[in-house]
């Protein structure tokens, strides 16, 4: 943990709030953490975009939404509309799940035409969710190459449903992108340990709804680190 003072966690972690029942006021109160903390973004439900676009309105965190969220079994022409009613809402960056079953079936095709067609018309960051913890070795690789094909910002490794980021899928992620696109760690993030652990592998980004304790834990090791010499 020697790397841990060269980082700055905060710009890393999209603060997530992806709880079904999520109120108004714990978006307000997610978007003021976000603020505080300087984290790169927000990351809430469509339905709250607009409200977290008005709050952050001139702050640096940017606004995330998910897409597709979280099983990525809606229709292209939904996902499309559901993208680009979020950008007319304000959103930035967009977190949009892929068809697993699609994916597993070969029609590669299609999954490419779905993703290219959202990068292009929405014209904002698109991180494509692989929930690689129900995907085989091969699968993984294949998502990545048709997602990196289709114009995408990010590689996603989890919704955090089935599963959280694995430093091994990161790796992975890292050696396929070849630094050509951001990866982004998400699901159960719980220590700055496993945070540190997860950029020092290759992500770019993390997907955490326990953004505000991860900087405290930080913040907490440094001061006893200080203390000590």
């Amino acid at each position: 943990m020697d790397a841990q003072p060269e980082i700055n966690l905060a710009e890393f972690i999209d603060h997530a709030l992806l709880l079904p029942g999520a109120t108004a006021d714990q978006v307000t109160q997610a978007c003021l953490e976000a603020d505080r903390f300087g984290f790169a973004t927000v990351c809430v439900y469509p339905v709250h975009v607009r409200q977290a676009v008005d709050l952050l309105h001139h702050k640096r965190p940017g606004v995330c939404t998910v897409i597709g969220f979280p099983t990525g079994a809606t229709t292209s022409a939904t996902k499309l509309f559901e993208a680009q009613e979020a950008v007319e809402n304000g959103a930035t960056e967009l977190d949009v799940v892929i068809n697993l079953g699609w994916l597993k079936m070969g029609e590669t095709d299609k999954l490419h035409r779905e993703l290219a067609q959202i990068c292009e018309e929405t014209d904002r960051t698109v991180k494509a969710i692989l929930e690689m913890t129900v995907l085989t070795e091969s699968e993984k690789k294949l998502a990545a190459e048709v997602c990196l094909d289709a114009g995408v910002s990010f590689l996603k490794t989890s919704t955090g449903w089935h599963g959280g980021a694995t430093v091994a899928d990161v790796k992975l992620l890292k050696q396929i992108t070849k630094d050509r696109v951001g990866i982004k760690a998400a699901g159960g993030i719980r220590t700055v340990e496993q945070a540190i652990e997860l950029i020092l592998a290759g992500a770019t980004r993390l997907g955490t709804s326990r953004g505000p304790e991860l900087i405290r834990q930080r913040d907490r090791l440094d001061k006893e680190k200080s203390q000590k010499e």
